[in-house]
């Protein structure tokens, strides 16, 4: 059972405040009263906030927006259309999902209040535009945005990962290559070079291919073992506040690929940004939702810059240019648009434009990848062959 935290007054009028376990919030409010304590606020506490870790995919949370805008639209009630959906479903995580999403609503919560239980499966850009259609009357609107919205991102997302399989593909299969050749099969020829070891005729490089598999065949699984704990080191330095912010300095610093990985970062930022300020959230309350959606806390403290500026009643350009990571045109282009009063709008061109060009760069990046890794692989099967085919020649020319 959930547990709540409340302020409440005693009878004598002193605040008093603490958790209580119920099942809803209506529960838990009737229970402070049967204990002669008037609530002035009752709120889920943290575990109850979070409620289970409900995870869905991006593609079927943006087809249960879209279907409930549909609904919501033609008529139907919030609660019948929570029930129609649930219905219709056939995965047992949104049945169960939306059953929750449906008693809460019941018991008198908002649907915002309802979503915000889950952030594995509602994040929080939903929550909020749909906290300010609910506020506003645009409910089905702000719904259909974050459908919307969902889909670009997921097809993106999809598109990128797409892209870069194949070369994963040739980096692990050549990899698996290589270290067969070297392990299992130089051994074989080593005998038969011994007698040009001897005699020092044996080339410079079969003896440090045959040195390389003797290492690799007597440290091999050391050398496995200590990639595996640098990798398990890696991740916990990276989970540390300075490791990340390392992380993210260095993206921003790759030749080529900080372009890709820049210009994705400040397309998520204006999507989301303007998906926000288009759902009627603040100004304010959008740029601090929006800072983490960068994913880079670089970008993101200039973000939460803009956003003291924006309180303070200044631009929003202004700290984005003097990050110096945002692109000039970019800033440019939201200056502009704050002085005519669309950013929301210009927002999601920018982010279009950006997400076009980042697809033109990735593309042409991966036509030149995999040709690339193909030579990569092919070179250094091509210098194992040498390495076995010199002594062979050799011994042929003697004999």
């Amino acid at each position: 059972m959930p547990d709540f935290a409340y302020t409440a007054r005693n009878m004598d009028g002193q605040q008093v405040t603490g958790t209580i376990s119920a099942s809803t919030e209506r529960e838990a409010t009737a229970l402070l009263s049967s204990q002669d304590l008037f609530p002035v606020q009752v709120k889920a506490g943290r575990a109850s906030a979070e409620g289970r870790a409900y995870r869905v995919r991006p593609k079927v949370m943006a087809a249960i927006y879209g279907q409930l805008a549909a609904l919501l639209r033609s008529g139907v009630p919030l609660l019948r259309s929570l029930d129609v959906l649930r219905e219709q479903s056939s995965n047992a995580v949104v049945v169960a999902l939306l059953n929750d999403v449906h008693d809460r609503v019941e018991d008198g919560a908002t649907l915002a209040d309802a979503m915000a239980r889950h952030p594995k499966a509602f994040n929080e850009l939903a929550v909020s535009v749909v906290r300010a259609g609910g506020e506003g009357g645009f409910l089905e609107e702000a719904l259909d945005r974050i459908a919307i919205y969902t889909e670009q991102q997921d097809e993106l997302r999809s598109r990128v990962i797409g892209a870069l399989a194949y070369p994963m593909f040739l980096a692990v299969v050549g990899t698996v290559i290589v270290n067969v050749l070297v392990i299992f099969f130089v051994p074989k020829f080593e005998t038969l070079f011994s007698r040009l070891e001897e005699r020092g005729e044996l080339h410079w490089i079969t003896k440090w291919l045959i040195g390389l598999s003797h290492m690799m065949q007597t440290y091999g699984l050391i050398i496995v073992a200590g990639i595996i704990l640098l990798g398990f080191f890696l991740r916990s330095r990276l989970a540390t506040d300075e490791g990340r912010m390392l992380l993210d300095r260095w993206r921003l610093m790759v030749p080529q690929a900080s372009t890709i990985y820049l210009n994705l970062a400040v397309a998520r930022f204006c999507r989301v940004l303007g998906t926000l300020l288009s759902g009627g959230v603040p100004i304010v309350r959008s740029l601090e939702i929006s800072a983490d959606a960068t994913g880079n806390r670089i970008l993101a403290g200039a973000v939460r810059d803009a956003a003291e500026n924006i309180s303070a009643g200044e631009s929003l350009a202004a700290p984005l240019a003097a990050n110096g990571h945002f692109p000039k045109n970019v800033t440019e282009m939201i200056a502009v648009a704050e002085e005519s009063n669309t950013l929301d709008t210009v927002l999601k061109h920018i982010a279009d434009s950006l997400e076009r060009e980042t697809w033109r760069r990735l593309d042409l990046f991966v036509r030149l990848l995999e040709p690339l890794m193909l030579l990569i692989l092919a070179g250094v099967v091509l210098i194992v062959v040498i390495a076995l085919l010199l002594p062979v020649l050799k011994m042929s020319m003697a004999i």
